[in-house]
């Protein structure tokens, strides 16, 4: 009882109506358009949560990334998006690893449960993009070696997920709208599956989730770099 109250003073109100939200949404997507793939359902659970940890910076929610990468890797692989299933076994699943880790090692004022947010500077900004050309040319012949299915939205798929894990990295404000990005690269992806097998229209509700919540915590966390950069 004394860990749900706390939750629920952990989390403001406008964070708590969101997850209910998009839970919600999720389940009754399910529910319509699936109800066999609770694989499905599950990740998508544990990738909404792992978005309002995100929210807060709380480092658990990188933990939940993880667990949702190797669900969404399995996910992808039943469809042949190879080039899904590599960038989030791959790259996403240890990413947040690392992310996990950096997020532990940085904690603002010592607490544990908010990370410090970093700003990137001009020289570090170049390299991440000369980084990302570099990743994003390797994966292109890689996915059309597999001969991935919608092999250019595929590929533009890696290069946002990949700015988006080196962000989360380097605790920048910037991944959430660099996840948005690839969110709306995967709802059109998953309309493409959804044209062969309707049950994939869950797979798009919880993207279209995913894409309201990274919203969230972009914003989220542009007020909590302002608030730190204040009280330093």
């Amino acid at each position: 009882m004394d860990n749900q109250k706390s939750l629920f003073h952990y989390f403001s109100k406008q964070e708590i109506g969101l997850w209910c939200t998009s839970v919600s949404l999720m389940v009754i997507s399910f529910s319509i358009f699936d109800r066999e793939n609770y694989l499905t359902l599950i990740a998508s659970l544990i990738g909404v949560t792992s978005l309002i940890y995100d929210a807060k910076g709380n480092p658990f929610g990188q933990l939940l990334m993880i667990i949702f990468s190797l669900f969404y890797g399995f996910i992808s692989y039943t469809f042949a998006y190879y080039g899904e299933m590599i960038t989030y076994l791959g790259m996403t699943a240890p990413m947040s690893m690392f992310a996990f880790i950096s997020w532990l090692k940085n904690p603002y004022n010592g607490n544990k449960s908010e990370v410090k947010i970093n700003r990137l500077n001009q020289k570090e900004v170049v390299f991440m993009f000369i980084l990302t050309a570099i990743v994003t040319t390797i994966f292109y012949f890689i996915l059309k070696y597999f001969q991935t299915a919608n092999l250019f939205l595929s590929t533009i798929s890696v290069t946002t997920s990949f700015l988006a894990v080196y962000l989360t990295f380097r605790r920048s404000a910037y991944f959430a709208l660099a996840y948005a990005t690839n969110d709306i690269i995967l709802i059109v992806l998953w309309i493409f599956a959804t044209l062969s097998d309707m049950s994939y229209l869950s797979v798009i509700t919880c993207f279209v989730v995913f894409f309201i919540n990274d919203l969230y915590t972009f914003i989220s966390w542009k007020k909590m770099h302002k608030y730190q950069e204040m009280n330093q």
